[in-house]
């Protein structure tokens, strides 16, 4: 979070542990998805190449990289929405994910 106490870092290198730790957060609401919801934390918080690392971790923990939220939409499906986020829907591909027409198919 960035704000008075905490200012935002732009370009600031990120360990293994730092992306691995988005493994553990979890949806306050339990209706949420919580494999879908992390992955939308992390896009949120970070660069293109972390979130690559971030997605082989994902994986690699047996984690739903198609998990769909309460819209029925996969992580893939949100980020092929935002035309300058090429870098992490190639990554998502990468990592085996799909758009929901794809996985309800």
């Amino acid at each position: 979070m960035s704000g008075p106490e905490k200012p935002k870092v732009i370009g600031e290198e990120w360990s293994d542990e730092r992306v691995k730790s988005f493994l553990f957060l979890s949806p306050f609401d339990a209706r949420i998805n919580p494999d879908h919801y992390v992955l939308i934390k992390a896009y949120e918080a970070m660069r293109a190449e972390d979130f690559e690392r971030f997605l082989g971790f994902f994986v690699e923990a047996g984690r739903d990289i198609n998990a769909l939220d309460e819209h029925g939409e996969t992580m893939l499906d949100h980020v092929a929405r935002h035309r300058r986020m090429t870098a992490y829907a190639d990554a998502l591909r990468s990592a085996g994910a799909k758009k929901a027409a794809e996985v309800k198919a």
